[in-house]
């Protein structure tokens, strides 16, 4: 299985990647989601550590019913053949109601077909009042028109 664009990247191939992995993770839906990793994907997120689509899926079910109206932005930050760096910023919503915005960098490796073979991610979360929240977009992808992180100061 082939997902383009494919390494090595250039700067609109890079973007275009980050935008397509941005507008999957706000469907919110685990199996498209986790169409975009190899097989044997490695991921570091925050303390966990997962191995497979398998457990990938897994951890994006859980992690989508844990963080309610989850709403991603993601920003290229550099990339060199194989592999892209990010920077993004997200708000959800907990179970008791009080909003977050996690923000953090990932570290992304493809292979030859454009799968993502390693993510590692650093994520940091902030308490945040609703009147606060930068991400007001219907729940789906975030518009086109819709402020950068870079735009947002973020």
């Amino acid at each position: 299985m082939s997902r383009p664009p494919l390494p090595p990247f250039d700067a609109e191939s890079a973007a275009l990647k980050v935008r397509m992995a941005e507008d999957a993770w706000n469907s919110r839906d685990p199996d498209r989601v986790v169409l975009a990793y190899s097989e044997d994907s490695r991921w570091r997120n925050r303390n966990e550590f997962l191995h497979g689509r398998a457990a990938i899926q897994a951890f994006l079910i859980g992690k989508w019913q844990r963080e309610r109206d989850y709403r991603l932005c993601k920003e290229l930050f550099a990339w060199q053949g194989n592999r892209i760096a990010v920077r993004f910023a997200y708000e959800w919503q907990d179970a008791d109601a009080q909003w977050w915005r996690s923000y953090g960098n990932e570290n992304w490796e493809f292979d030859a077909e454009g799968l993502m073979r390693v993510r590692l991610a650093s994520i940091n979360d902030l308490r945040i009042a609703e009147a606060d929240r930068q991400f007001r977009w219907p729940l789906g992808a975030r518009p086109v028109e819709a402020p950068t992180l870079s735009a947002l100061g973020l």
